[in-house]
């Protein structure tokens, strides 16, 4: 039996690990990818980071300078593997658990995984909020003739060259995926929106906007939002006459209630939609023959379909009859503290830079964990 196991080697399964490491704790990684940071490295090859490297580095592992402020996605899964390196981190690849249990002689947890019944005192379960893709029903077993992918299949605009395109959903990735596919040669390319997001830029004055977010965590939520609201009539003016009205809901109250609301973008892609190359559309009702129906009634001809419709945790699976998650999928402790004994989840919240966050949570873990009665030798 494994002192602690870690289900996920993501920035938070393996801050986590690093942190028990250093404190004398055994511990093995489980990834069911087949590489470290498998997550990560499937994303689409544009990806970059939305927050900047100042508040998203793991403890005591800075980001090297020459990534800029906003690391890449190959930056980003050279840097966690060389940080599991220097760490000397075990990591399992290949291993996905299905399904967790109580160990029924009360010695920790049993866990099933694809090819075996693991055992642990510990689990920490870190496999991210955003785990499993999202794909609303109107976009399952359709007459469309065109390719329909989710976000996290697409990785470039390339075989959408000289074709129209449709992109649901207005978070960052759909909104940089849109700017990718009006660029590299589409022949059009739609913007589905349901609920007009908050658009913060990237940078501002070449520099992070997201420089003051100790300040905006500090203070109260009405006047970062209404702060946050001021800053995107400077920075955009008014794009309701291109299908983006103000947001209904400010920046922090769409973190906490929806873990949503906020696309972070490049100039550029607002100057694609006053030009007309990115045009906005009503939500999708569902999808005919060659054309997608939006909820205004008009259909939209269309070839393909990218869906940036988000995630789920995907723990329902894995851990939802054990009574430890909310109506949302989320763990109902996300704090780093014990949610049943021996048993906690790191990474499942939604704030501005997130991945620095969970290495500080990731300390909390590993100190509580290091400090519990009945601990077990190393080796």
């Amino acid at each position: 039996m494994d002192e602690v196991i870690v289900i996920g080697s993501g920035p938070a399964g393996l801050s986590t690990a690093a942190e028990l490491t250093r404190r004398g704790v055994g511990v093995t990684v489980l990834e069911r990818g087949d590489r470290l940071g498998a997550a990560w490295a499937g994303r689409y090859d544009g990806l970059r980071f939305n927050t900047s490297r100042w508040w998203s580095a793991l403890p005591g592992a800075p980001f090297p300078k020459e990534f800029g402020w906003f690391p890449t996605r190959d930056q980003y899964v050279g840097y966690l593997e060389d940080y599991a390196g220097r760490h000397r981190l075990r990591v399992r690849t290949g291993v996905e658990v299905e399904r967790l249990d109580p160990d029924p002689e009360g010695a920790g947890w049993r866990l099933s995984t694809t090819g075996d019944t693991l055992g642990a005192r510990h689990v920490v379960v870190a496999t991210g909020a955003l785990h499993t893709p999202s794909v609303p029903a109107w976009a399952l077993g359709t007459d469309f003739r065109g390719t329909v992918v989710h976000s996290r299949d697409y990785r470039d605009a390339s075989p959408y060259r000289g074709r129209r395109v449709l992109v649901v959903g207005a978070g960052s990735s759909g909104v940089e995926i849109a700017r990718e596919l009006a660029e590299g040669g589409a022949a059009g390319v739609l913007l589905a929106v349901r609920t007009p997001p908050n658009l913060l830029p990237r940078e501002a004055g070449g520099l992070p906007f997201d420089l003051p977010v100790p300040l905006f965590l500090a203070l109260p939520e009405r006047v970062v939002d209404a702060m946050l609201r001021q800053t995107q009539r400077r920075f955009w003016g008014d794009l309701s006459d291109y299908g983006l009205p103000p947001a209904p809901e400010g920046v922090m109250a769409g973190l906490r209630t929806r873990g949503a609301g906020t696309a972070i973008v490049d100039r550029e892609a607002v100057e694609a939609l006053r030009a007309g190359r990115i045009r906005v559309v009503a939500a999708v009702a569902g999808f005919e023959v060659t054309a997608a129906a939006l909820v205004d009634g008009s259909r939209e001809p269309v070839d393909d379909v990218v869906l940036a419709t988000g995630y789920t945790t995907g723990l329902d699976r894995m851990v939802g009859h054990l009574g430890v998650l909310d109506g949302r999928g989320l763990p109902l402790v996300v704090d780093g503290g014990e949610v049943a004994d021996g048993l906690r989840f790191v990474g499942y919240v939604f704030r501005p830079g997130l991945t620095g966050y969970v290495g500080r949570l990731a300390r909390r873990v590993a100190h509580q964990v290091a400090a519990a009665p009945g601990r077990l030798p190393v080796g």
